[in-house]
């Protein structure tokens, strides 16, 4: 009985240390070793295998002489993986522990890119989608990224890109408030639809999205039997878009957004989803 239990624990201690031979740590290596592998696999296109060794490198040399540049590094390779979060996380990092770094433009303007591309989901890279439609926060935050960016740093090799990148989402936020009134004009819920318009066209003089902010104010407030607000915002869409589409051969305004809406009992329980049969 004794030699069966010495040679239980005996068995037991060599299954533990197997294990733990097994679960050994990987050899850490010089730290220009991971900053040499990092870089030839960034140049290679292989940023899985970049990031991997940019992670070993923050992890073993956090304050090392290669630390700074690892850092940016990791923003480029995330954001080059798809990692989108990760390399605004990652931004977020650098900033926070290099504040006076002479490549904090780059930061800002990469935690911006970052933003304003997280509103599009893998299924969006494959499949139709109205931009109009999504959530516009990540195209705010995008907006403040780019602002700071040329507050700090209007010099910046990057600031000319940041301001054609807000004035692509000041257009995108002007298309949702459009793409808004349209649902309420469905809705008939025509003050909505006015306050939306008249948004933009206060907020968002400059979009693309104003004309037809114009037209559907116009349109609203003729619904609402204000002549004299209708009259002048015909006559302020005649002056700053006389070809529209909203005027005939004539120059006459000829209404076409406000269409009745089936209200019926069942299409409002169905939003409208299912008509009468």
């Amino acid at each position: 009985m004794r030699s069966f239990v010495r040679f239980t624990a005996v068995f037991a201690m060599a299954l533990l240390i197997s294990a733990c031979a097994s679960n050994k740590q990987e050899e850490v290596l010089p730290e220009e070793s991971y900053y040499e592998k990092a870089r030839e696999a960034m140049n290679s296109g292989n940023f899985n295998e970049a990031e991997q060794n940019l992670d070993f490198l923050e992890t073993y040399y956090p304050f090392g002489r290669y630390a700074e540049q690892a850092q940016l590094d990791l923003i480029y390779a995330r954001y080059q993986n798809l990692d989108l979060e990760g390399a605004r996380a990652a931004a977020d990092r650098f900033l926070r522990l290099n504040p006076q770094s002479e490549h904090a433009d780059y930061a800002l303007y990469m935690r911006g890119v970052a933003s304003y591309n997280l509103d599009v989901g893998l299924a969006a890279r494959y499949f139709p989608t109205d931009v109009s439609a999504r959530d516009p926060g990540e195209q705010r935050q995008a907006f403040r990224d780019f602002s700071e960016l040329l507050n700090r740093y209007p010099a910046s090799e990057y600031a000319a890109d940041a301001r054609q990148r807000m004035i692509a989402i000041r257009n995108r936020l002007a298309e949702l408030e459009v793409h808004a009134a349209r649902y309420y004009i469905k809705r008939e819920a025509y003050v909505a639809a006015n306050n939306r318009a008249r948004f933009v066209v206060e907020n968002y003089s400059t979009s693309p999205a104003v004309e037809e902010a114009l037209i559907i104010l116009a349109e609203t407030y003729q619904a609402m039997d204000l002549s004299k607000a209708a009259d002048d915002t015909i006559a302020m869409l005649a002056a700053n878009f006389p070809d529209s589409d909203a005027f005939d051969d004539n120059k006459q305004f000829q209404p076409s957004k406000l269409k009745r809406e089936n209200r019926s009992l069942t299409s409002v329980i169905t939003f409208g989803l299912f008509g009468d049969e």
